[in-house]
């Protein structure tokens, strides 16, 4: 079994069922959630989103709302007030630009502030299904652990070596089972080593 393969079975022995933990019902939603995911860990998102998406269900409702309002009601996490004006700006050309819709294209939601390519990467796979690996900083860290990129990769380079590696149509999935393995196991302080059935291909085993 070639390395690839070999961690490929292992992940999806640890986490058949990995997917996006990000609470969203639509698209907006999920950009949304996304776009404040960055520099945030995705439990404080979705408490924050609990009480956000019953106040502003739409695009239109950014709109209209004051900046100040918005930076109150993301107070809780990371660069909200680059955020707060990232989503009204953000609502506003989608409203302009795409009829209030989120549009399906990698070009056109990078268009649109605070959406980068992680952004638009994870929107394309979980909504459109979209074959995609949005590289966050646990698909970073894990990917240069397992030798599967090099340390000093530039995250575009660890997703372009990613794709090369593993199949098309296992991209999506095993995107978020790596979140998962970089969430839960190999973490960024003190990685479960013990045991873990990749230790001979990492490339830092008993960190």
């Amino acid at each position: 079994m070639g390395v690839i393969n070999e961690i490929l079975s292992v992940l999806d022995e640890m986490y058949p069922n990995a997917e996006c933990e990000l609470n969203h019902t639509n698209s907006f939603e999920l950009i949304v959630a996304v776009a404040l995911s960055a520099q945030t860990t995705d439990k404080s998102v979705n408490i924050i989103t609990k009480g956000l998406f019953n106040k502003y269900s739409c695009p239109q409702d950014f709109v209209d709302a004051d900046i100040k309002d918005i930076e109150q009601d993301l107070r809780r996490i990371g660069l909200y007030k680059n955020k707060a004006k990232n989503l009204k700006k953000m609502s506003e050309l989608l409203i302009t630009n795409f009829d209030g819709k989120v549009p399906s294209s990698q070009v056109e939601l990078e268009s649109l502030p605070g959406v980068g390519r992680k952004t638009a990467n994870v929107v394309l796979s979980v909504w459109f299904d979209v074959p995609r690996i949005a590289v966050d900083t646990h698909v970073d860290r894990v990917s240069k652990r397992l030798k599967l990129a090099y340390n000093t990769d530039s995250v575009r380079q660890v997703e372009e070596k990613l794709m090369r590696k593993i199949p098309k149509d296992k991209w999506s999935n095993t995107h978020h089972k790596m979140i998962f393995f970089g969430r839960y196991h190999c973490t960024a302080r003190k990685p479960k080593c013990d045991g873990c059935k990749l230790k001979e291909v990492c490339r830092y085993p008993n960190i």
